[in-house]
């Protein structure tokens, strides 16, 4: 976000951390309030400006929207004259500002950082979104307050306030700077749990849609039942939905291997789960080897009765914040995901029991769900849903039915057509320590996995075990020591981190974790969690602020530093201090959310200092409901939609025969374009690929103006 800053401190049950020298240091975590950080000006953070064309161009493109890009992952490209980003088969290309004002193709230029493409937006675009500012600074969609926190990544850094869109001005050809709400509804818990994390008990125990295993209250197969989800992921798979859910169930009874990680089986999932439900079920059950497949099988009676599923409704969740980083979709422009979280109780066949007796398990189990649509209104039709539902006084009978709607919509079978089973499913995720010690992750698609490349072919069938998300191997890489993170690490995260770093002013980073490192496999098939507690790069020094940044931003984003030492998840005010969840499974009704999600309530930030270094070297603050909060109004109201017209493939080979090279930025980690890269910096190529981009063109894309922003959450 240009020029924002950091603040930062950490966890409150003592965590011993490293520091260089070898010493040891107590953590602690600390809650501050968000008055505490700097104020600065609105402009100083704009990163796209919006510029109406003169004429429009041959192919009738209206607008130049200009970004500030971060200097080139691949220092060779360092003064190129043209920018190539993202997929090489659906390529964006962008000229940089200064050159073509010189070029005459537009009128100014916002500075020498910022390149260009164009696109067409249509009035009534613009005039929605003035008309939704007023609406906003009226107070119609909430309470609203004209400060709004910015963020670096995950880190409030900043406070400040959003300019308002100037029609007058760009009327006029004027650079208008497209930034944050200048006003939006004010971040409250009130809104958290109506449109973030939906845990009351008029949700999560509805006695129409829900089942509570714990007290047999409720309607069995309702509609935000684990029942009900299993049944609609089930079309389709071949398989009837008990013998789907028995078949997932199973995969805990032996080793499994993906990308050469051998995963050891938790059998206890027998005892713990699977015997007991069967026996709620009336059905007698038997755990067996078979000889002759070399694998424990469960022979049962009669099938599970799924109505009384021992899964039991902690939370709905909105994750629109991913919009436009799901990689199974493959699209720059999506609703995010939407997610189901359950925790583990004591199956019955009545529930008949309390609270006190349900025997919560540290078991919890996450669905979550791509929820269907392509383009910028899809986006933000689904953002204004979930703000309706934000402005609504109760969570009523009329609230409940509109969120009925909204999670039908994503779960029912056929939703996807596209993917596995037609289920919207992204991935199914869980952790627990039910069945054994240290905690354990493990994630199921709907979808084939490749052993070399790791592409997932979504196919039709049960759900499958695959890779954790940007998570090494944390059997055969030591999490504290291992030379591979540490090189990873130092070379080719540090070398994404944006410049310059300051700690903790500023500190992004933008990679990929690829399947190997040094021919030896890297991304793990499953995760455990304290220990490790977090990843360390054991050469990093603490006087280099890149490599400081490089560790935080690779750790962060791994499910152990996520659930432990680099969000301070471990520490839930004293209670369930082994509770590795953001969503607690044994805390009861509503779950009690980690510091991480709240940061510490209302107006406040949760400030983790560094796992490795320390608080004396940099610390981290969150307050990701805030962070989500914000997103979400700026999707429903503050989003400019606007269409694309970009080249094929094929424009990039006509390129390198043009220049003898292309300006190609892929993200550090990612596999290595089979195209010669080199960068343009002859002003006669500009002008000859500007008079050949009527020839190279795709169907028409409609993405959000900032589309080329880096997304602040990646997959957790």
């Amino acid at each position: 976000m240009g020029a924002v800053l950091l603040i930062c401190g950490c966890a409150k049950e003592p965590v011993q951390v490293p520091s260089k020298e070898g010493s040891l240091e107590e953590a602690r975590s600390d809650t501050r309030s968000l008055d505490e950080l700097p104020v600065v000006p609105g402009l100083s953070v704009a990163g796209v400006f919006a510029q109406k064309l003169e004429q429009p161009t041959a192919l009738g493109e209206t607008m130049a929207v200009h970004v500030k890009l971060p200097p080139p992952a691949n220092a060779a490209l360092a003064g190129s004259l043209v920018r190539v980003v993202g997929d090489p088969a659906r390529p964006t290309v962008l000229f940089h500002s200064d050159t073509l004002v010189r070029l005459g193709a537009i009128q100014s230029s916002p500075g020498p950082d910022f390149f260009t493409f164009f696109s067409r937006v249509p009035d009534s675009e613009l005039e929605r979104r003035q008309e939704d500012e007023r609406r906003l600074a009226a107070g119609e969609f909430g309470m609203p307050t004209r400060e709004t926190v910015l963020f670096n990544g995950r880190h409030p850094v900043a406070r400040g306030e959003g300019l308002p869109l100037d029609a007058n001005a760009f009327a006029q050809g004027a650079l208008v700077p497209q930034t944050i709400c200048p006003w939006m509804p004010a971040s409250t818990q009130a809104w958290w749990d109506r449109t973030q994390v939906i845990r009351d008990p008029a949700v999560v125990l509805d006695p129409a849609r829900t089942w509570d295993p714990c007290t047999g209250a409720g309607k069995k197969g309702g509609v935000w039942t684990f029942a009900h989800l299993m049944r609609e992921m089930a079309h389709g798979s071949g398989s009837r939905p008990e013998a789907f859910v028995l078949s997932w169930l199973s995969l805990w009874l032996n080793d499994f291997q993906a990308n050469g990680d051998t995963v050891p089986a938790r059998r206890t999932m027998y005892d713990e789960v699977i015997a007991p439900w069967a026996a709620a079920s009336g059905a007698s059950s038997s755990l067996q080897f078979n000889a002759a497949t070399g694998r424990w099988e469960v022979a049962l009676s009669k099938p599970l009765d799924l109505d009384i599923a021992p899964f039991r409704l902690l939370a709905i969740v909105n994750r629109i914040d991913l919009a436009g980083t799901s990689s199974d979709s493959g699209k720059p422009s999506n609703p995010g995901e939407l997610r189901f979280i359950f925790g583990l109780t004591r199956p019955s066949p009545w529930g008949r029991g309390t609270e006190a007796t349900c025997n919560l398990k540290p078991f919890t189990a996450n669905f979550e769900y791509g929820v269907p649509g392509d383009g910028c209104q899809s986006v933000v039709g689904w953002a204004r849903q979930w703000t309706a539902l934000g402005i609504s006084p109760f969570l009523d009978a009329t609230y409940r039915a509109r969120l009925e709607q909204m999670t039908e919509s994503v779960v029912q079978r056929g939703q996807a057509p596209g993917k596995g089973n037609k289920n919207a499913l992204n991935q199914l995720r869980t952790n627990e320590a039910a069945l054994a010690l240290p905690w354990e992750m493990r994630e199921f698609h709907l979808a084939d996995e490749h052993p070399v490349t790791g592409i997932d072919t979504p196919s039709n069938g049960l759900l499958r075990v695959h890779t954790m998300a940007l998570t090494p191997d944390d059997a055969t890489h030591d999490s504290q020591t291992d030379p591979d993170v540490d090189l990873f690490v130092r070379t080719v995260v540090k070398n994404s981190v944006e410049q310059p770093v300051t700690l903790p002013a500023r500190c992004a980073a933008h990679f990929t974790l690829p399947r190997t490192v040094n021919g030896r496999p890297f991304l793990g098939a499953n995760t455990l969690v304290g220990p490790p507690t977090h990843w360390r790069a054991v050469n990093a020094v603490s006087t280099d602020a890149a490599e400081v940044c490089a560790r935080k931003e690779f750790s962060l984003n791994t499910c152990n530093g996520c659930h432990f030492a680099d969000t301070g998840t471990n520490d839930f005010s004293g209670v369930d201090n082994l509770a590795f969840t953001h969503v607690s499974p044994t805390s009861g009704i509503p779950a009690r959310l980690s510091k991480f999600l709240t940061g510490g309530g209302s107006g406040s930030m949760f400030v983790v200092p560094d796992a490795q270094f320390g608080g004396p070297v940099a610390s981290w603050p969150y307050a990701e409901l805030l962070r989500r909060h914000q997103r979400l109004q700026e999707l429903a109201y503050c989003t400019t939609c606007g269409w694309f017209l970009g080249p094929d493939a094929g424009f990039l080979d006509q390129l390198a025969s043009l220049a003898g090279g292309v300006p190609l930025d892929v993200p550090p980690g990612a596999p290595r374009p089979a195209l010669t890269v080199s960068p343009i910096r002859d002003i006669g190529v500009v002008q000859r690929l500007l008079e050949l981009r009527p020839s190279f063109r795709t169907q028409p894309q409609e993405l959000p103006l900032d589309f080329l922003q880096p997304p602040a959450a990646r997959v957790h």
